[in-house]
């Protein structure tokens, strides 16, 4: 297959870039500065440009760009970047594949667990209603502005993405920090269910679902999301560190901001991938410890 891929040069857009290369497909990068290699074609959302021509005959798309929602703290600034970066992005994307005389068959397009807002206990499957919150609407109009490619007959799948671990980026080097440093503890009162997956999984889920005939939202987490105090143990156990710690929620909401706090430290997603599940997805690493161990080196 010849796949385009945006946000190539990120956590996941390289690991994916790696594993499409690796599987003998071509991979074309939409980047947003000027290409510097024969496999890229420059693209500028903010000002809506892209480079149409190079994009005819493609058979896929793998759309991961966004400005991320962390660690700057959220000033309105810093909120509309993550919306506008998210929602413009793809709606010039979709359209401008929409609009090509040969366009994709699929596009992938990244979304978040985000989009069902913080529930507590409940379980939640891609048939749950949509959440409320800043980042549950950033996670909602994400997914609508994919609606072009969706009129032009494109398969869309949206990957609502748990927590993605792995050894090379992402957010787990730095949730470790503390707990290498001895400081290790639960947040808030570690009630609340992070969903996640290990970075091989996810990227052989984005590989299944270009070539599968699912559509719609997609979870991409495992099967077993772990509170955040269990997530303390299994990471103090395989550090060999102590997680006596605790930082209190209004300890959190003071450093972070509120709302920041809230919804991206001490929200709830129980999330489940049904629709992976039922299409026999096999997790190479579906328990937190075996993950743990495996993108840390960490045998035992």
């Amino acid at each position: 297959m010849q796949v385009l891929v945006t946000g190539s040069h990120g956590f996941i857009g390289s690991a994916l870039v790696q594993a499409l290369d690796g599987a003998g497909h071509r991979v074309v990068r939409l980047v947003r500065s000027d290409p510097q290699r024969a496999d890229e074609v420059r693209w500028d959302p903010g000002v809506g440009t892209i480079d149409a021509a190079p994009l005819e005959g493609l058979d896929a798309a793998v759309h991961l760009a966004g400005h991320p929602a962390a660690p700057h703290r959220w000033t309105a600034q810093h909120k509309a970047r993550v919306l506008d970066s998210r929602v413009r992005g793809t709606h010039l994307l979709a359209e401008t594949l929409a609009r090509l005389k040969q366009p994709p068959a699929t596009l992938v397009s990244a979304s978040g667990i985000d989009y069902y807002g913080s529930r507590g206990n409940e379980i939640l499957t891609e048939s749950s209603s949509p959440g409320t919150g800043f980042m549950a609407t950033v996670a909602q109009q994400w997914e609508e502005a994919t609606q072009p490619a969706v009129d032009a007959g494109i398969r869309v799948c949206c990957i609502r993405s748990g927590l993605v671990f792995g050894s090379k980026g992402g957010l787990l080097p730095k949730l470790l920090i503390p707990f290498r440093l001895g400081f290790g503890g639960k947040l808030g009162t570690g009630r609340q269910y992070w969903p996640w997956i290990i970075i091989d999984d996810h990227i052989e889920a984005i590989m299944l679902l270009l070539e599968s005939e699912a559509s719609g939202a997609v979870n991409l987490t495992t099967p077993n999301p772990v509170q955040n105090a269990e997530f303390t143990r299994v990471a103090g156990t395989v550090l060999r560190r102590p997680t006596l710690a605790t930082v209190p929620s209004p300890a959190l909401r003071l450093a972070l901001g509120t709302q920041m706090a809230n919804e991206l430290v001490l929200s709830s997603h129980r999330v489940i991938p049904e629709r992976l599940l039922s299409q026999g997805f096999d997790f190479r690493f579906p328990e937190l410890e075996q993950g743990l161990r495996y993108v840390l080196g960490k045998s035992d």
